[in-house]
C-alpha cells in the first residue's frame, strides 16, 4: 500500500511540476515514477521500521534540503567575493575526511552535498575517507565541524554522529 501511496504522490508531484498535460507526457511521467517506485523498493528505501507512518528520509528531507539550499546560497556568494576581491585570501586544500555510515544512501547524500556546495567537491570515496578539495582553509575547517555530517545522518533517522574528523589538511591542493 505505501509503494502505491507513494507512485501516485512523485506522479501528483511529477504533474505539478510539469505542467504539461499531453497523453503522451502524462504516460511518460507515470511510466517514470513506476520505474522509481521499482527501483526504491528493490533498494530497501520503502522498508520502514515498526510503528513508523513515513520513512525519515522523507520526513527529513523537509528540515535538510533548505537547510543546504541556504549552505549552497552563502558558499555562492563567498566564492564569487573570492574570486572577485583580491585581498580575500584563496588557499587551495585537498581533506581526507573519516566518516562512519554503512549506508550507502548517507555516504552519497554527504559527498554530493559537500560537492553542491561552491568551494568544495568531493575528489574520492573509499572505505569510510572522503577526499575533499577545499577552496579555502575555512571550508575545510567547516567540514571538521561536522554539522552537515549530522543533518544527512539525521535523514535517515539514525543518531547523528560526527565524522571521525581529518586525517589530514594539506596545504596547496
Amino acid at each position: 500500500m505505501r509503494v502505491v501511496s507513494m507512485f501516485f504522490v512523485l506522479l501528483a508531484f511529477w504533474l505539478l511540476m510539469s505542467g504539461h498535460y499531453t497523453p503522451f507526457l502524462i504516460g511518460a511521467g507515470a511510466v517514470s515514477c513506476a520505474f522509481v517506485v521499482w527501483v526504491g523498493r528493490h533498494k530497501g528505501v520503502f522498508q520502514f521500521r515498526a510503528g513508523s507512518k513515513i520513512h525519515p528520509l522523507f520526513t527529513g528531507a523537509f528540515t535538510y534540503w533548505p537547510w543546504v539550499t541556504w549552505q549552497i546560497l552563502v558558499a555562492n556568494v563567498d566564492v564569487f567575493k573570492r574570486v572577485w576581491h583580491p585581498k580575500l585570501p584563496i588557499d587551495p586544500q585537498m581533506v581526507r575526511i573519516r566518516y562512519e555510515s554503512d549506508s550507502e544512501l548517507i555516504t552519497t547524500y554527504y559527498a554530493n552535498s559537500i560537492t553542491l556546495t561552491p568551494g568544495t567537491i568531493t575528489v574520492s570515496v573509499e572505505d569510510g575517507v572522503m577526499e575533499v578539495h577545499t577552496l579555502t582553509k575555512e571550508n575545510a575547517e567547516a567540514l571538521e565541524g561536522g554539522e552537515m555530517y549530522e543533518r544527512v545522518r539525521r535523514l535517515e533517522g539514525g543518531a547523528a554522529a560526527r565524522p571521525a574528523g581529518p586525517l589530514e589538511i594539506g596545504g596547496d591542493a
